[in-house]
């Protein structure tokens, strides 16, 4: 390995025993302590730019976009399949790359997508397919879940992981508050240029309401973003650091075989989430098979996993060695379980302000016969001045669900939560019933908002204790890769959750979405008791 030059000796880090508590207490936790706080930032942008579509699509419908609700729905369903998608190759980029050059390489990417959006923005007149594409690419972010997890497992010791990674995921997710709350605010004013535009509909911001007719600056959404991806990239690069021993990242290369490496491997997921996408989205962008949501995501799951199997050169023993996860039958109940508290975090973040907005925003009565969902409602509570907080309790209450975890267990935290989301899954639902076939749906406005704070609660919670039966179950080695894997899984809520509600919208029948997602809760309850819980676990709470 090449040694020269201060900046690539400071970076790699040859001996790495964090389990020894005298090298820990001298060595590690500085280091580990300067990783993460590079690492949160970092990852927090990714969740704003893979998100950004639920406040984005919101505005585009005050200001009379010429899409409708559906169409809108989509965009943040396509960044949520494409952000799931690339987190199967992530998982596996600490190994083959390093968490250092990983890091920077993966934020620089999330500047071509936001700045991308600021200019298709500009204008009412670009077409639906460059927003299509823009959150296609957003997806970026998305997938940088998967690596940061991944490279932070690495830096903490096993007694230190629900904490250390609560607080990357946890504050990392709080990129969904960050941008819900900053995206309003900056819209407000014409702080990087370009024209105006008037809203037709009332808008808001955390402060509340805006009034039809005011200037507002949409473009703001996607140039905010990189006046901290620039900084963020830099930092990555001068202060992370590569983890050389045997069992993190051994053969990484030089900086520029790594970044071709990532390249190559996205690129490679890329495929099967852009074909899976023809498939399911409705004419004229795609097929319009949206019947086949879940069979065509297995698909697309599987093509990605064999287009990677198909990578020859020095990336292959390492992804084969990491591969042996796939035989491991705790990967896939973790997956599923995952999929219930991450999944679920992510795909009411990426629908909560919309849905607020068409079911509420919206008068629903009958005319000649007919229930009818189009008369504005003059009472209509913003969904830009409410919707933050769900993702907000859900993302800082993570790292409380981690160290509840670390002291009880993790499995038994999981259940309790598991239980929770039934209930207020279920409550969620009935209330959005009734508001979606009243003339009066501010009515129902507050049950429905708390019963979907207390579901955020408990799927923050369930994200940190899910977590820590993870880096309990599986060894050093597999841990990493594992934490990738069923993150990538579960980020496909971000795709099914904003589907099933336009869907279910476009049926009128938005609470039927709630109760699909109340009976997969309790599949994951029982499979979380029968193999961490009952009498026959393998593992027993942990």
């Amino acid at each position: 390995m090449t040694t020269t030059g201060k900046a690539k000796r400071s970076a790699d880090i040859l001996e790495w025993d964090v389990e020894d508590e005298q090298f820990w207490e001298s060595t590690g936790k500085k280091v580990a302590t300067r990783n993460l706080w590079i690492s949160i930032p970092s990852l927090l942008c990714g969740f704003a730019v893979w998100l950004y579509w639920s406040v984005i699509t919101v505005q585009m419908l005050n200001l009379g976009f010429p899409f409708t609700n559906s169409e809108l729905f989509t965009l943040s369903a396509i960044a949520g399949l494409t952000g799931a998608s690339l987190r199967i190759p992530s998982s596996f980029f600490i190994r083959i790359a390093g968490g250092r050059n990983t890091i920077f390489f993966t934020t620089a990417l999330l500047m071509i997508p936001a700045a991308g959006t600021g200019f298709a923005l500009l204008s009412q007149d670009t077409p639906l397919w460059v927003f299509q594409l823009m959150a296609f690419l957003s997806g970026l972010g998305g997938g940088n879940f998967a690596s940061s997890m991944s490279n932070i497992s690495f830096f903490y010791p096993k007694r230190m992981q629900g904490l250390s990674l609560g607080l990357n995921a946890g504050l990392g997710n709080a990129g969904v508050t960050t941008m819900q709350v900053l995206i309003p605010a900056v819209m407000t004013a014409g702080i990087f240029g370009g024209g105006s535009m008037i809203l037709e509909k009332p808008s808001g911001t955390l402060i509340g309401k805006i009034a039809a007719g005011t200037e507002t600056w949409i473009h703001n959404a996607g140039f905010v973003w990189l006046v901290f991806l620039i900084p963020l990239a830099f930092l990555a690069w001068t202060r992370m650091n590569n983890i050389r021993t045997e069992h993190v990242s051994p053969n990484i290369g030089s900086p520029a075989s790594s970044f071709a490496k990532i390249g190559g491997m996205l690129g490679l997921a890329l495929l099967p989430a852009a074909v899976g996408l023809f498939v399911i989205l409705p004419e004229p962008t795609g097929l319009g098979w949206e019947w086949a949501k879940y069979p065509i995501i297995a698909l697309v799951i599987w093509a990605t996993v064999l287009l990677l199997k198909q990578l020859r050169g020095e990336i292959k023993p390492n992804l084969e060695r990491q591969f042996k996860i796939f035989g491991n039958k705790h990967t896939w109940v973790m997956s599923v379980i995952y999929t219930m508290t991450f999944g679920s975090f992510i795909g009411y973040s990426a629908a909560f302000a919309l849905a607020i907005r068409v079911i509420f925003g919206f008068q629903h009565v009958m005319v000649d016969g007919v229930m009818t969902h189009d008369m504005i409602n003059p009472d209509a509570p913003s969904a830009l001045t409410y919707a933050w907080m769900g993702p907000f309790i859900g993302a800082f209450i993570r790292p409380v669900g981690g160290w509840i975890a670390d002291k009880v267990g993790g499995a038994k935290v999981t259940q309790l939560v598991t239980i929770t989301m039934i209930a207020s899954a279920l409550g969620v639902a009935y209330f959005m019933n009734q508001a979606y076939k009243s003339a009066t749906p501010e009515d129902h406005f507050v049950p429905f908002f708390l019963l979907f704070l207390v579901l955020f609660a408990a799927s923050g919670v369930g994200n940190g204790s899910t977590f820590r039966t993870i880096a309990q179950v599986f060894d050093k080695e597999q841990a990493g890769p594992v934490l990738g894997w069923t993150s990538a899984v579960a980020a496909y809520g971000a795709f099914v959750v904003p589907q099933e509600f336009g869907e279910q919208i476009r049926n009128a029948t938005p609470e039927i979405a709630l109760y699909g997602f109340a009976i997969f809760y309790a599949i994951c309850l029982f499979l979380n008791w029968w193999y961490y819980l009952g009498p026959k676990a393998e593992y027993k709470n942990p």
